[in-house]
């Protein structure tokens, strides 16, 4: 692609980099100059313009990101019409971003002239939200650069959108004497909450003493009516030895991880019973602010598989915002 500065005797067919004002009107940027348009930039006086003229092998800005768009654009997402180069892409469900990051950063790397923005893997978006956009840098983009684009993306797409499931879940908190009924309510209302945009909701709920049989009878109760079950603890977890992960393995379960490199949220615990996912929660789940709780808990809804490897590998922005009732907050008393 060329560019510069273009005397208007020669300007037809290039395209306007900058706007130039003519009388009552003006030429816009992105505007390919006509016959026209040169008589009214004599008539105005104006000898030469700054303009872009696309070469033999270029892609002009709209086809270009039209094209790299679609190769990118997987499951659960729309696109809206090319303007100025740029394309928007928009989510058709309820769910969490999927990013094939190694593919965004391909194309990234490949060429200054191309770009691909998104929202960050694992993000919970609603109908309607943009989870992504390509944009043209300049007029054109070099064609065999484009193509090298639409290559590195795989058969999948580069970013889709894995829907929520209205699953149902199971509920157990178990109870100490200095735990008062309004915060297991409250609890449950805060989860409802954060069932809403997936139309997940709590099947069954239970109230148990805070001791491992008594535990372990209510998992073993619901686990056979739910599709994933949470535990809000009256006492936080501290280890894999607590009453919560040997109530689990006393039900026949298994624990997959305790623990997460995400704050609010460290003392989660990660189990299974028969395929069953389960959810010790951690103390900051009673809270509606985001903690580590969410992360795990829109993972399951989407039916996106979580590992204690994934649960390790959220260090990097997984500190988030203090939640001020904490009992023990991250900056102590002080």
């Amino acid at each position: 692609m060329k560019f510069g500065a273009v005397p208007v005797a020669e300007a037809e067919g290039a395209i306007v980099a900058h706007a130039v004002r003519l009388g009552d009107r003006s030429l816009k940027k992105g505007h390919v100059i006509a016959p026209a348009d040169q008589t009214a930039l004599r008539a105005a006086g104006v000898e030469s313009v700054i303009a872009a003229r696309i070469e033999p092998g270029d892609v002009g800005e709209d086809e270009a990101a039209q094209r790299l768009a679609e190769r990118l654009t997987g499951a659960n997402l729309r696109r809206e019409r090319p303007y100025t180069g740029r394309v928007n892409i928009f989510a058709t469900v309820n769910g969490l971003t999927m990013v094939d990051a190694d593919a965004i950063a391909r194309i990234n790397l490949l060429d200054e002239s191309i770009t691909v923005a998104t929202l960050a893997a694992h993000r919970p978006v609603s109908t309607g939200d943009m989870a992504a956009t390509v944009k043209i840098i300049p007029f054109a983009a070099p064609g065999a650069t484009l193509s090298a684009a639409c290559d590195a993306v795989g058969p999948r797409g580069a970013v889709w959108v894995a829907p929520f499931r209205p699953l149902r879940l199971g509920v157990v908190s178990t109870l100490l004497p200095g735990l008062k009924t309004s915060v297991v309510v409250k609890t449950l209302r805060v989860l409802e909450a954060r069932l809403a945009t997936s139309g997940a909701t709590i099947a069954r709920e239970e109230r148990v003493a805070h001791e491992e049989s008594a535990l372990a009878a209510a998992i073993e109760r619901l686990a056979p009516h739910s599709e994933a079950l949470v535990i809000f603890g009256a006492s936080a977890i501290t280890d894999r030895r607590d009453v919560i992960p040997r109530a689990i393995e006393a039900s026949g379960g298994r624990i997959e991880h305790f623990g997460m490199p995400v704050d609010p949220g460290n003392l989660l615990l990660l189990a299974e019973r028969s395929g069953t996912p389960i959810i010790g929660a951690p103390g900051c789940a009673r809270s509606p602010k985001e903690n580590g709780f969410d992360w795990v808990l829109d993972r399951i809804l989407a039916g996106v598989p979580i590992t204690s490897a994934d649960i390790k590998a959220m260090g990097v922005g997984g500190l988030l915002m203090e939640i001020g009732s904490r009992p023990q907050p991250r900056l102590g008393d002080g």
